[in-house]
């Protein structure tokens, strides 16, 4: 780390302080967010029920998780009856009858997944947004640039992780059958099926991580040369990822909506040991549903997403950026005393 301040005039911190203000930040996200998932799904079991091998999508805030429903006796979080009657209803009844720790069931096992990604994720972005930055200028490309190649990054990185924790919760393997069960895996279709889904979640995650940072980055400069501000606010940080984080999810809900379709129908036919077809095209699937349910059916779930997106985004990025300032602020006085 150098002892100069960078071109916006703000003193440097280290990769490693990144990866804890990532890390801070996601952690108070996900402790935020969780709760709106946890009540989503069992409204929706509620209305619902699941039967043993069919799959739902869990969400901390950070990542999706494809969670895979055991058996019907089980006393799983997701199954338990409250005869909810709307969200407000279903929050006060989960308190008051489960403890207030039940509105973060199923968040510890999908942490070990999210907060390495959203540590990669951030840190990439900002240190390839620097490089990038030195080599080829300033330019609108470089937050699409280092957006996109950040979350290629970290799903590439964390696909073959998240597929060993769905198989451990689906089959409920020990850890010695789960290498066995990898191995066949390898043995039959090769290494690449460890990266299976992985094709579906890119569709999705790099368009979005290039709107999302593009959008961002333009609002933030924007909010601080109008109040004229060196350094973004807590707010406009806040009120900045919030707008991004909303316009990144319409547009790229289409492909939210494939991406759900396929994975779930994977982890149904991997678990209930269906054997499976070759797998639809994306193009394929959005062609199935808009025969389905018209054009309209490639937007469904548009306001549950933008009720999860949009302040999942404003937590992260006002927390990470806090964290950030906070160490900026620290180094200053380190090399002030020195």
């Amino acid at each position: 780390m150098t002892n100069k301040k960078n071109e916006n005039g703000l003193y440097p911190i280290s990769p490693f302080q990144q990866a804890v203000a990532s890390c801070c930040g996601a952690t108070i996200t996900s402790l935020l967010v969780t709760p709106l998932d946890v009540v989503k799904i069992r409204l929706q079991v509620q209305s619902n029920p699941l039967t043993k091998g069919k799959c739902f999508i869990y969400s901390n805030g950070l990542m999706d998780h494809v969670c895979v429903s055991e058996n019907g006796n089980t006393k799983a979080w997701y199954k338990k009856s409250g005869h909810f009657k709307g969200m407000l209803d279903a929050f006060v009844k989960i308190v008051r009858m489960e403890g207030i720790k039940s509105l973060w069931s199923g968040l510890p096992p999908t942490l070990m997944m999210a907060l390495p990604t959203t540590v990669i994720y951030f840190t990439c972005y900002d240190q390839l947004s620097e490089g990038l930055g030195a080599t080829l200028g300033k330019g609108d490309f470089i937050p699409i640039l280092a957006g996109s190649l950040s979350r290629l990054g970290s799903v590439t990185v964390i696909s073959p992780l998240e597929l060993v924790r769905t198989k451990l919760q689906a089959h409920q393997l020990s850890y010695r059958q789960l290498h066995v069960c990898i191995s066949n895996t390898i043995a039959k279709d090769g290494w690449l099926s460890l990266w299976r889904g992985w094709g579906p979640t890119v569709l999705r995650d790099v368009p979005f991580s290039a709107m999302y940072w593009y959008n961002y980055e333009h609002l933030k400069e924007g909010l601080c040369k109008r109040f004229d501000m060196h350094e973004p606010t807590f707010m406009m940080c806040f009120t900045s990822g919030a707008i991004s984080g909303s316009i990144a999810a319409l547009l790229t809900l289409p492909f939210d909506v494939v991406k759900t379709h396929k994975q779930t129908q994977l982890w149904e036919c991997e678990t209930l040991n269906i054997s499976q077809r070759k797998s639809a095209s994306t193009w394929t699937v959005m062609k199935k549903i808009v025969a389905e349910n018209g054009f309209t059916g490639l937007f469904t779930g548009v306001t549950p997403r933008l009720i999860k997106v949009a302040p999942a985004c404003a937590i992260m990025i006002s927390t990470y950026e806090y964290g950030k300032a906070f160490f900026r602020k620290l180094n200053k006085k380190q090399m002030e005393n020195n």
